[in-house]
């Protein structure tokens, strides 16, 4: 670590549960990003500030005037430009020392594996069932742990699939795939714009503990937060032992 890495990340480093050695994990972790939008955007602007060493920012969207009123990676001076070269902007910006790889596209099939299996963590900030059963799919395959995490109207969700463990459920397992769960879109519905901060900021804590090896991960925890009553929620569940995917 140089005298520079050292200084500007002090303030991880005076952690006694982090210090160098957990810092220096976050330097050389790369973190696969899917989605930066609403959840995408604090998560990536986190992991970026904290140093993790390599970053992929997946999106196939291009920046909307609708999105600025949540997704913070964006600006209006970048509207019509795509989500994930506008992401690489503010990510450099924010950290010039870290590698920010953008990718403009919808990941499907081989590709996704492809990126998952060179990834070391997978946040799952997207807003679909389809795409976060992929991805799920993906990181079993590959035992790489999954952060995901939901937002829509006032409401939040996160949890944590280690799935380098072989006790750990997967998304399969709490949300099983072709059940009739109603598919609600926040362009329809609409999102409270701090909702998507707390829950995204929440992904990139949970993913830098996983990558430092540090405290305990939400792996087996749901956290539902309503921020009407601003009240959290927590519901432990398990592997589902009939579970078709993992």
């Amino acid at each position: 670590m140089t005298d520079e890495q050292l200084l500007r990340y002090s303030r991880h480093i005076l952690l006694d549960a982090l210090g160098i050695e957990g810092q220096e994990r976050i330097l050389a972790a790369h973190a696969l990003i899917i989605g930066a939008g609403g959840l995408g955007s604090p998560a990536a602007l986190y992991l970026a500030s904290a140093g993790v060493g390599k970053i992929t920012l997946v999106d196939d969207d291009k920046v909307d005037f609708t999105n600025l009123q949540r997704q913070i990676l964006h600006t209006q001076a970048r509207v019509g430009m795509a989500k994930a070269m506008s992401g690489q902007q503010a990510l450099t910006a924010i950290n010039p020392e870290i590698q920010i790889i953008p990718l403009q596209q919808r990941l499907t099939g081989e590709a996704l594996e492809a990126l998952v299996a060179n990834a070391d963590i997978v946040l799952d900030c997207t807003d679909n069932f389809a795409t976060r059963h992929a991805i799920n799919r993906a990181c079993v395959i590959h035992r790489k742990p999954l952060v995901s995490g939901a937002a829509i109207r006032f409401d939040g969700q996160i949890s944590v699939y280690d799935l380098r463990r072989d006790d750990s459920p997967c998304y399969h397992c709490l949300f099983p795939e072709g059940e009739d769960i109603e598919e609600i879109r926040c362009a329809v519905m609409g999102v409270f714009a701090p909702l998507t901060g707390i829950i995204g900021t929440m992904q990139a804590a949970e993913a830098l503990k996983l990558i430092a090896g540090i405290g305990e991960s939400l792996t087996g925890r749901l956290l539902l937060l309503d921020t009407l009553e601003m009240e959290w929620r927590s519901v432990k569940f398990k592997k589902d032992a009939g579970c078709t995917v993992c």
